[in-house]
């Protein structure tokens, strides 16, 4: 029985030394070996036969990339602002040997020298430059850790910041601080926008008084030129118009002479062409001319030498001179009278406004001839049947036509018609008290005194 209990004890123990003798190491991790408590074999990743009671494993190290955070730690900025600031280390150990044997932790000693150095850094920025340089100060951490633990086998990838926290009192001025810094951009960026705004509506405003200003220029010139255009035609048509119309009476005129002279009137027609007359004569503001009864005979039968010759029975009769009546020289053609060759609308408006005066003037004349025809009085029988024409003296258009268009001869009113006075013309009183009256009344007034029948004192007319 005590034989089979130390069997037993001696499997145990036997047991017992071959596992202690069998090490598996698994990979990323290193295993720093000794013998008889010295270094002997730094060992990772296989497995691994140890001598019992001779060799054995001092430590084991992590070779993986480690992230170690330390609390917040109390700093003082270069303006004398107190910081609370924590950190965050990422660091590898790339040499287990001198982890183990040359620094007694490793982490701890990361620890402290982060935080010396941080304080370091920054006790020489202000707190502006803090909060701002983070990437700095990171940089700064990472050399100088770097450089330090890089003899204890470690290797430190970066240094983080992960808060910076300043005093409450410090927090809320920045709050107030950066509350008056959005303000201002807030209010600078309206501002730019009112002034870009303000400019692009100047500019929107300029642009359409520039397109008015254009526009009421164009409709200024087309209204001118409309207007232009308007004067024009109308010009042309009022000169058409009257050029016109001063044919129609020429014509007229012309025509009456012609009757006239055709018709020989006698001293009785003309006689009673006067006394009809009379009343005419002294209407007016301007008449100014006085008769005497008892002269009038004396003026009739004056007036009668001067415009006829006595027959064969002692009546003044008319007779039309031997020479031959000059023709009115042809009218010129209204093109010749004024050029109108400035614009083919013109002349064509022109062309079709003459043609309207002229048949307008033609209707009226046509529709004046027939109300003039009424019936003669019986002294027209006198007359020759086939010289036809107008007897009438008594108006003012025929008495200018008598006065205008007479044959130069003996018998010319103003000259003596008697053939034994001779060829020379006399001027007698009444031609030149005629004259002068024309010449203080007018034009429109020879039907009275200048170009009318006008008797002087002491000739009486011929009785009927």
């Amino acid at each position: 029985m005590a034989a089979l209990v130390f069997l037993v004890i001696l499997v145990v123990l036997i047991a017992a030394i071959v596992a202690s003798t069998i090490k598996l190491i698994p990979q990323a991790e290193a295993a720093v070996i000794e013998r008889l408590g010295r270094y002997h074999r730094t060992v990772n990743g296989q497995l691994t036969l140890l001598i019992p009671f001779i060799d054995r494993i001092r430590a084991k190290v992590d070779l993986r990339e480690r992230v170690v955070a330390f609390p917040p730690q109390s700093m003082i900025t270069e303006d004398n602002l107190t910081l609370s600031i924590d950190t965050v280390v990422y660091f590898q150990v790339t040499d287990p040997k001198a982890a183990v044997y040359e620094i007694n932790n490793y982490i701890v000693a990361v620890e402290q020298l982060a935080t010396t150095t941080l304080r370091n850094v920054v006790g020489g920025l202000t707190l502006e430059q803090t909060l701002t340089s983070r990437d700095m100060i990171n940089k700064q951490l990472r050399g100088v850790l770097d450089s330090e633990t890089g003899r204890w086998g470690l290797r430190v990838a970066r240094v983080e910041l992960r808060s910076i926290d300043p005093p409450p009192s410090i927090q809320e001025s920045m709050e107030k601080q950066m509350k008056a810094d959005r303000e201002k951009r807030a209010m600078i960026l309206t501002a730019e926008g009112q002034r870009e705004a303000s400019i692009k509506t100047a500019e929107g405003a300029k642009q359409a008084a520039i397109l008015d200003a254009e526009g009421a220029k164009q409709s200024a010139i087309l209204s001118a030129e409309a207007e232009r255009q308007s004067l024009m035609l109308r010009a042309q048509g009022e000169r058409a118009a009257r050029y016109l119309t001063a044919e129609g009476e020429a014509a007229a005129i012309a025509k009456v002479n012609s009757s006239i002279k055709a018709s020989k009137p006698s001293p009785e027609l003309l006689a009673y062409q006067y006394v009809q007359n009379l009343p005419e004569m002294a209407k007016g503001d301007a008449a100014t001319m006085w008769m005497i009864p008892s002269q009038f005979g004396d003026s009739l039968e004056t007036f009668a030498r001067a415009m006829a010759k006595k027959d064969e029975e002692g009546v003044f009769r008319y007779e039309a001179p031997s020479a031959p009546v000059e023709e009115p020289a042809a009218a010129t053609p209204p093109e010749d009278w004024f050029d109108t060759s400035t614009d083919p609308t013109i002349v064509e408006t022109v062309k079709q406004a003459e043609a309207a005066a002229r048949s307008t003037e033609e209707t009226d004349s046509a529709a004046a001839d027939k109300r003039s025809r009424k019936p003669r009085p019986e002294i027209f029988d006198k007359v020759p049947a086939d010289q036809g024409g107008s007897a009438t003296s008594g108006g003012a258009g025929d008495q200018r036509a008598i006065t205008d268009r007479q044959p130069q001869g003996n018998d010319t009113y103003g000259r003596h018609a008697d053939p034994q006075a001779g060829n020379q013309p006399q001027p007698n009183w009444h031609q030149q008290q005629g004259q002068q009256q024309q010449g203080q009344q007018g034009p429109g007034h020879g039907n009275q005194q200048g170009g009318g029948y006008y008797f002087p004192p002491g000739n009486t007319p011929p009785q009927r």
